[in-house]
């Protein structure tokens, strides 16, 4: 090492002319050993130290370039909704303040209430790049999103829509399987899990007992019409958009829904009798983003995306929470007769169904899916939690 770095020294000081030698003075340099340096040459590597020191203060002093980044953002339904509320409340705030740290910035395009994809269609706009982020509903995208509707098929698990939005979430953070799906369709998971409170019967007759449901025609949204099964009643698929004016005209007798949908739609006025059942809370989808997009972000991007997930999950939990207590209270005050069944009919409608979660989780195992495993893994883990199932869904 002396050797090498003492011949690179000699050579230099025969360029600058052996000469100079002469009145060069003899010092112990830390790497080289004992070197002899001339004056001319000491001139010189204080100019070059110089010039180094002085291209790195320039070099440090120097920002790195502000980033720019464009994102559509997709949602079926319009603003009205909560989880479309959530993007432009604390979403899209979050973002581009944890950007602002690192001096760079995210313009959004909301892209709301099927201006270029309707309910169901969000996750093929953004597997096609006509968005960057979106809601991915798994209830309306069964079919790709398909072990993600795993709730849907247990009901009378929990009336806990926090639970059942952590619990999710920690089983997409954490299972691979769970993710599958979102890469199979390029997009990926980011979290914001929409959780659905717990499902309510509302009807335009009184009920006491399942007896009171027979022959009687019950709308449901898709998988949950299931749940009607052994009631007696009739199910009819239906969802939000149309249950008023179906109520109000006799389509139908009475419907499933949630009390947090219920008021804004104004369906007490048609169906006033509420009977809560406790047929459960649910995951009905969460924010996913472009697979390929996501993966040319720098890390710190990626990082700022994700804390505006979970800051979107805090927000729409406790805003959830605080409009179901002022659903049950105002629709009260306007006229609708709220109860809770008695223990014996909620358990004796849970009793009477089917088990279509087992239906459902073989058919997905037929398909290559892991329905049965998610079935078991979702079940055991509420009941880790503290959720007492009306029945055991994976057991049976």
């Amino acid at each position: 090492m002396q050797q090498v770095a003492a011949g690179r020294g000699h050579a230099q000081a025969q360029r600058l002319g052996s000469s100079h030698l002469r009145y060069g003075r003899h010092e112990r340099d830390p790497c080289r050993g004992m070197v002899t340096r001339s004056v001319n040459e000491d001139n010189i590597m204080n100019r070059l130290g110089f010039a180094c020191f002085s291209a790195c203060l320039v070099l440090t002093a120097t920002p790195v370039a502000a980033a720019t980044y464009q994102a559509t953002i997709v949602a079926g339904h319009p603003s009205v909704f909560r989880w479309v509320q959530m993007l432009d409340e604390v979403f899209i705030p979050t973002v581009e303040a944890e950007l602002a740290e690192h001096g760079d910035t995210m313009v959004f395009t909301p892209q709301y209430g099927g201006s270029i994809a309707g309910v169901g269609e969000e996750l093929e706009a953004v597997e096609a790049g006509l968005a960057e982020i979106g809601i991915c509903q798994s209830l309306f995208d069964p079919a790709k999103l398909a072990v993600q509707n795993v709730t849907y098929y247990t009901p009378f698990v929990s009336d806990d829509a926090r639970l059942v939005s952590d619990l999710m979430h920690e089983l997409h953070v954490e299972d691979e399987r769970m993710r599958e799906a979102y890469a199979d369709n390029g997009v990926v998971y980011l979290g914001a899990p929409v959780a659905i409170d717990d499902y309510l019967l509302m009807t335009n007759f009184p009920v006491s007992g399942l007896d009171d449901l027979a022959g009687r025609k019950i709308a449901a949204p898709g998988p949950a019409i299931n749940w009607l099964s052994g009631t007696g009643a009739v199910g009819v698929s239906g969802n939000l958009t149309t249950y008023y004016n179906e109520l109000k005209t006799g389509v139908y007798d009475g419907v499933i829904v949630f009390a947090s949908a219920a008021l804004p739609g104004k369906l007490h006025e048609v169906a006033p009798y509420i009977t809560r059942a406790g047929l459960g809370a649910q995951y009905a989808g969460a924010l996913c983003a472009n697979e390929r997009w996501w993966e040319g972000l720098p890390a710190e991007v990626q990082a700022a995306l994700v804390a505006g997930a979970e800051a979107t999950s805090g927000w729409y939990l406790d805003a959830l929470e605080a409009a179901v207590d002022n659903a049950f209270a105002t629709m009260a005050e306007q006229g609708a007769t709220i109860a809770d069944a008695p223990d014996g009919m909620r358990q004796a409608w849970a009793d009477g169904m089917d088990n279509a979660a087992q239906t459902w989780a073989t058919a997905l195992d037929d398909q290559g899916r892991p329905g049965s495993a998610i079935l078991a893994l979702y079940m055991e883990k509420m009941r880790a939690a503290g959720a007492a199932p009306a029945r055991d869904w994976d057991n049976e």
